[in-house]
């Protein structure tokens, strides 16, 4: 059954990237979470619209992205592309700084699988990123810019997703801001398991909201 969007989203078109996007604005919003989705998943992402959800409903708003173009996805490479992801994410940011209904918001990013390289990427690129999480992310794509992420980071794995916990070990120990690493007990890579999602979803909900709750631009 085809995913159609969230009633409480509406569609946008992020022009500089050429890329489209789900922003959804509650009232009183006290921050954004922009996604960046991993193996070339996009906005209409099962798992992270759940995500997405949730954070709305927590009050803050959400920017979920294509960070490719349909062209682009039929090139398997771009999927492993953190430049290329990086850049487009920065893009999304630098729009949502400039949209009337998200200007004054601080903005977090959410990363998935590669994606998760691709938002600590972007987050050393733009210094006021005011938190990244990692849900089964490949944090170690962007192993060389690690030290100097400024964002406060939660890297979220699962007990049985092996190599994800050494990888996620290593982006870890390269951190120097602050961070912390949660292990979710019987989850795998895709948070598929009972109860496991949730947790994910309780986690990241509780570090967007105590590093972008009270932290507005330009007030």
């Amino acid at each position: 059954m085809a995913f159609s969007a969230p009633e409480d989203v509406q569609s946008v078109r992020i022009d500089r990237a050429g890329i489209e996007a789900f922003l959804g604005v509650p009232s009183g919003a006290s921050g954004l979470v922009i996604f960046a989705h991993g193996s070339g998943s996009g906005r209409f992402s099962p798992r992270n619209n759940r995500v997405a959800a949730a954070l709305r409903e927590a009050g803050l708003a959400t920017l979920l992205v294509d960070l490719l173009r349909p062209e682009e996805e039929q090139d398997r490479r771009n999927v492993f592309d953190v430049d290329l992801l990086a850049e487009r994410l920065v893009a999304a940011k630098r729009w949502v700084a400039e949209a009337p209904e998200t200007v004054h918001l601080a903005v977090g990013y959410f990363g998935a699988s590669t994606g998760a390289g691709a938002a600590l990427q972007a987050a050393y690129a733009e210094p006021d990123v005011a938190a990244v999480v990692s849900r089964g992310g490949r944090p170690d794509l962007a192993i060389q810019m690690l030290p100097g992420v400024r964002a406060p980071t939660l890297l979220l794995v699962g007990s049985l997703d092996g190599p994800v916990i050494d990888m996620n070990q290593r982006a870890f120990d390269a951190l120097a801001c602050e961070k912390r690493l949660i292990i979710i007990d019987g989850a795998g890579h895709l948070f598929e398991e009972p109860g496991t999602m949730d947790q994910v979803i309780r986690h990241a909900t509780d570090w967007f909201l105590i590093h972008l709750g009270n932290t507005q631009r330009g007030i």
